[in-house]
């Protein structure tokens, strides 16, 4: 076993994208329910099989789990089955994870724990204005105030109390080609997709504070006499620099992507150019959680030892050369089977407002 992080409460876990709760996974061991799974700095899996202030994070690989039980029944069997395909996901985050679940065929409509925390959704509520603002401006004609939130929103529409409002619910409901009454129903669609971008947009914006400061820590240790006179060592670092910078320009140019689809969208409000933006978001789920975790974990591996100005230039060097610089090509290889992508191309009238 090794010892890494320690534990984090559950809703810290329904957030994260690098820790994966099995309680939320219908095995037969509880044993396994305990546990949970973590991508290490490396950015490999292991079991947590406990953990503490105390006794710290008692990790295992899940191809070493037997070891930890007397007699492998034909349960266990398909637990450690079952952990190992689990093993192999990039991202442990909620709307990914949706995704991969349903690819082990394991029915995730009735998993309560696979959506973010209350806390969580409250974070985001800054950026969950951006994608309700447009709506309530097409239907009111003007913000309104306290509306911050999906389920606010929903609530306005249900119960419209002007003639000027009702209309233009009437005039939206006919657009997307559905049932006034449906509206609100639609509404909860169009907020579960664009909570999900808000959560990833949240992750990415934190991400980049992150990499600028990894950015000038690099700096700082090639300018270091030590490191220079090593080559292979001065190099690493320069690659891994500028691989990160690459990573990053990549995913937020996806993001410029969903920006620009979203404004197409807000000004066509329509049926099917809001499956167009679903099928463009949803679909790279699996290439943004897998690249976000990476980076996530490396910049947390960073800053718990060298946090702060913590740690030498031969220390930094040791660990680069070692744990940082593994799992850069699993990292790699997502961006290279990442799905090819571009602004949709809406149809039909313009909205009004």
């Amino acid at each position: 076993m090794t010892a890494e992080q320690p534990r984090t409460d559950a809703a810290t876990d329904a957030d994260s994208l690098h820790v994966l709760p099995l309680a939320t996974i219908p095995l037969n061991s509880a044993t396994l329910r305990r546990a949970r799974m973590i991508k290490d700095s490396r950015f490999e899996t292991a079991v947590e099989m406990f953990s503490g202030n105390a006794s710290g994070s008692g990790q295992i690989r899940p191809a070493d789990l037997q070891q930890c039980f007397d007699s492998l029944t034909e349960e266990l069997i398909a637990d450690l089955e079952m952990i190992n395909r689990l093993a192999e996901l990039n991202s442990y985050d909620v709307y990914s994870l949706r995704i991969e679940l349903r690819r082990l065929n394991i029915n995730v409509d009735n998993i309560d724990t696979l959506r973010l925390s209350a806390e969580k959704n409250r974070q985001l509520t800054q950026y969950m204005k951006t994608f309700t603002r447009p709506l309530i401006r097409q239907i009111y004609g003007r913000d309104q105030h306290g509306i911050d939130d999906i389920g606010s929103l929903i609530n306005l529409f249900k119960t419209p109390n002007k003639e000027a409002v009702v209309k233009n619910v009437l005039d939206m409901a006919f657009r997307l080609d559905i049932r006034p009454i449906e509206l609100p129903q639609f509404l909860e669609e169009y907020g579960d997709v664009f909570l999900s971008l808000a959560y990833y947009k949240d992750i990415v914006a934190v991400l980049n504070d992150r990499l600028e400061q990894f950015a000038l820590d690099m700096a700082e240790l090639l300018s270091s006499r030590q490191i220079l006179q090593d080559a292979r060592v001065s190099q690493t670092c320069q690659r891994l620099d500028k691989r990160f910078q690459e990573i990053a320009r990549f995913v937020n140019w996806r993001f410029q992507i969903f920006d620009r689809s979203s404004e197409q969208l807000w000004g066509h409000i329509t049926a099917a150019n809001f499956q167009q933006m679903k099928r463009l978001i949803t679909g790279d789920y699996t290439t943004i959680g897998g690249m976000l975790c990476g980076l996530q974990v490396k910049m947390d591996a960073w800053e718990r030892k060298f946090g702060g100005g913590r740690g030498g230039p031969l220390s930094k060097a040791d660990f680069i050369m070692g744990d940082f610089k593994q799992g850069m090509d699993v990292i790699d290889n997502i961006q290279r089977q990442a799905p090819k992508i571009s602004p949709i191309h809406t149809t039909g009238p313009a909205a009004d407002g």
